[in-house]
Protein backbone atom coordinates (compact mmCIF):
# COMPACT_ATOMS: atom_id res chain seq x y z
CA UNK A 1 0.00 0.00 0.00
CA UNK A 2 1.93 3.28 -1.27
CA UNK A 3 2.09 5.56 1.90
CA UNK A 4 2.14 9.48 0.85
CA UNK A 5 5.02 11.30 2.85
CA UNK A 6 5.78 15.17 2.69
CA UNK A 7 9.45 15.79 2.42
CA UNK A 8 11.07 19.34 3.10
CA UNK A 9 13.97 20.76 1.19
CA UNK A 10 15.96 23.71 2.23
CA UNK A 11 17.91 24.75 -1.11
CA UNK A 12 21.06 26.67 0.92
CA UNK A 13 22.45 29.80 -1.05
CA UNK A 14 26.10 27.90 -2.89
CA UNK A 15 24.36 24.79 -3.99
CA UNK A 16 25.63 24.11 -7.07
CA UNK A 17 24.25 22.22 -10.00
CA UNK A 18 24.52 18.41 -9.13
CA UNK A 19 24.65 18.62 -5.37
CA UNK A 20 22.66 15.48 -4.02
CA UNK A 21 20.06 14.92 -1.22
CA UNK A 22 19.36 11.81 0.08
CA UNK A 23 16.85 10.51 2.01
CA UNK A 24 17.83 7.15 3.55
CA UNK A 25 14.72 4.73 2.76
CA UNK A 26 12.27 6.96 1.98
CA UNK A 27 12.10 5.67 -1.58
CA UNK A 28 10.50 2.57 -3.27
CA UNK A 29 9.53 -0.37 -0.96
CA UNK A 30 8.91 -3.88 -1.84
CA UNK A 31 7.60 -6.85 0.68
CA UNK A 32 10.38 -7.94 2.59
CA UNK A 33 12.94 -5.58 1.55
CA UNK A 34 14.39 -2.31 3.02
CA UNK A 35 12.82 0.97 1.30
CA UNK A 36 15.05 2.12 -1.39
CA UNK A 37 16.85 5.91 -0.95
CA UNK A 38 15.79 8.89 -2.24
CA UNK A 39 17.94 10.89 -4.11
CA UNK A 40 16.96 14.61 -5.53
CA UNK A 41 19.98 16.54 -7.50
CA UNK A 42 19.75 19.88 -7.75
CA UNK A 43 19.84 21.56 -11.33
CA UNK A 44 19.74 25.04 -11.79
CA UNK A 45 17.47 27.42 -14.10
CA UNK A 46 18.73 30.30 -16.46
CA UNK A 47 18.06 33.93 -14.83
CA UNK A 48 17.15 36.25 -16.89
CA UNK A 49 19.99 38.37 -15.14
CA UNK A 50 22.22 36.36 -12.97
CA UNK A 51 24.70 33.88 -14.32
CA UNK A 52 26.84 31.92 -11.94
CA UNK A 53 30.32 32.05 -12.47
CA UNK A 54 31.34 29.10 -9.47
CA UNK A 55 30.44 30.52 -5.98
CA UNK A 56 30.03 33.90 -7.56
CA UNK A 57 26.83 35.68 -9.07
CA UNK A 58 27.79 37.88 -12.37
CA UNK A 59 25.77 40.63 -14.41
CA UNK A 60 26.84 41.86 -17.30
CA UNK A 61 25.30 45.35 -18.31
CA UNK A 62 25.61 47.55 -21.41
CA UNK A 63 26.02 51.29 -20.83
CA UNK A 64 26.55 54.01 -23.38
CA UNK A 65 29.90 55.96 -23.58
CA UNK A 66 28.89 59.24 -21.64
CA UNK A 67 28.24 56.57 -18.75
CA UNK A 68 31.24 55.10 -19.10
CA UNK A 69 33.22 58.24 -18.74
CA UNK A 70 30.89 60.11 -16.51
CA UNK A 71 29.97 57.58 -13.79
CA UNK A 72 26.89 54.78 -13.86
CA UNK A 73 24.82 53.85 -11.04
CA UNK A 74 23.97 50.10 -11.22
CA UNK A 75 20.07 49.02 -9.90
CA UNK A 76 19.44 45.68 -9.38
CA UNK A 77 17.37 43.35 -7.69
CA UNK A 78 18.59 40.25 -5.71
CA UNK A 79 17.59 36.78 -5.50
CA UNK A 80 15.73 37.66 -2.35
CA UNK A 81 13.85 40.85 -3.61
CA UNK A 82 16.07 43.68 -1.93
CA UNK A 83 16.74 46.70 -3.93
CA UNK A 84 20.62 46.89 -4.04
CA UNK A 85 22.27 50.63 -5.87
CA UNK A 86 25.91 50.41 -6.60
CA UNK A 87 27.33 53.89 -8.06
CA UNK A 88 30.30 53.22 -10.29
CA UNK A 89 32.71 56.25 -10.08
CA UNK A 90 35.83 55.46 -12.13
CA UNK A 91 35.57 55.06 -16.03
CA UNK A 92 34.67 51.98 -16.45
CA UNK A 93 36.55 50.48 -19.27
CA UNK A 94 35.50 47.28 -21.77
CA UNK A 95 36.06 44.14 -19.33
CA UNK A 96 35.37 46.43 -15.45
CA UNK A 97 34.29 44.59 -13.15
CA UNK A 98 32.68 45.79 -10.01
CA UNK A 99 32.58 43.25 -7.26
CA UNK A 100 30.41 44.04 -4.42
CA UNK A 101 31.42 41.87 -1.10
CA UNK A 102 28.84 40.07 0.80
CA UNK A 103 26.21 39.89 -1.84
Amino acid sequence: MPVEEFLAIDVKPGWKKGTKLTFPEKGSEQPGRIAADLIFIIDEKPHKTFTREGNDLVVTQKISLAEALTGYTVRLTTLDGRSLTIPINNVIHPNYEEVVPRE
